[in-house]
């Protein structure tokens, strides 16, 4: 493995970490948006609020790594997808800022304007991760010059971009009640429990469909990546499938401690099957990693720094998740 390789898997390591931490976040958002006005509705977004708390704000972490890993490490990247991809990422930004002021805000706010930032944030929540899998879509679908300053609307409006969109949300939506069945199991409220597995079931669904949605539009609009993921990448897919089944499956029958790290696993493995399937690009077919990787003092910097985060920082966001699944920061 190349030094541009490893930092490449570092950047992946970066997008894999916010996918699944980011997405259970933004999910959680979108099921209080969609929790309804009646009492069983204020308990789920009061079961969220004791969820989502205590890392809303460190779940962010990884999305600052990943941009500033890209930026350091890989500046031609960087530079392409910032000149062509500025709308759709600069509505993600502002969806990040939005949804992070609703929730802040309907805490402190009183109780005649806190329906207003409640709906704020369950809104940004929402299309925050449509946005943000828009780029992945554009990105995927050839539709970022390696030289930047592609066309600004008609790269992200594909029909590949716009499902991919559809996709994360579905997955973000999946992953969060996946975890909320675990956190009103661990309440032992069996109402919620059975609340959320059939949002969790009816998210599962969604996410199927979009995903063949999506694989239909790699054929067609991304053949590079699509024949990554039925090469070498297949293997994962597999795995990814099964680990959904697995989790599905104990859903159905409401039990399971391995239905959280099940779910984890359909994410993770369909994320590295997509590396897998770029590689050896950072842009499918105009921008190899080798080519995009910066100088070589820099990258050796990114790897000593990561090395050092692994050791001081991963371990405190570790007992932060800890502590909170344990529910032992009140």
């Amino acid at each position: 493995m190349s030094k541009a390789d490893a930092v490449a898997a570092i950047l992946w390591i970066g997008v894999t970490l916010y996918a699944v931490f980011g997405g259970a976040d933004f999910g959680a958002g979108i099921w209080d948006l969609l929790a309804g006005r009646g009492e069983r509705g204020e308990r789920a977004r009061k079961l969220i609020d004791h969820s989502i708390a205590p890392v809303w704000e460190a779940n962010h972490v990884w999305l600052i790594f990943v941009l500033v890993v890209l930026w350091t490490a890989f500046p031609p990247a960087f530079s392409a997808v910032m000149t062509t991809l500025y709308i759709p990422l600069a509505l993600a930004a502002l969806g990040i800022v939005l949804r992070g002021s609703g929730f802040a805000f309907r805490h402190a706010l009183p109780g005649p304007v806190r329906g207003p930032a409640t709906r704020v944030f369950g809104v940004a929540s929402l299309v925050t991760p449509f946005f943000m899998g828009t780029v992945v879509g554009a990105i995927a679908s050839g539709k970022v010059p390696a030289d930047g300053g592609g066309d600004a609307v008609s790269s992200w409006t594909g029909v590949l971009p716009l499902v991919t969109g559809a996709l994360f949300v579905a997955t973000s939506a999946y992953t969060a009640a996946v975890f909320l069945v675990r956190d009103a199991a661990a309440t032992e409220d069996a109402d919620l429990q059975r609340y959320f597995t059939g949002r969790a079931l009816a998210a599962a669904v969604v996410a199927g469909v979009a995903a063949l949605g999506g694989v239909l539009a790699l054929h067609a609009d991304a053949r590079f990546v699509y024949d990554g993921l039925t090469g070498d990448g297949l293997p994962l897919v597999i795995l990814s499938g099964l680990c959904g089944l697995g989790a599905l499956a104990l859903l159905a029958r409401g039990v399971g401690r391995a239905i959280r790290p099940l779910a984890v696993g359909a994410v993770v493995s369909v994320i590295w099957g997509f590396f897998v399937a770029l590689h050896p690009y950072m842009l499918p077919e105009s921008l190899r990693i080798e080519d995009a990787a910066g100088a070589s003092a820099s990258l050796t910097a990114v790897i000593v720094v990561f090395g050092v985060a692994g050791v001081v920082c991963l371990p405190s966001l570790g007992l932060l998740y800890a502590l909170s699944q344990r529910r032992a920061l009140e």
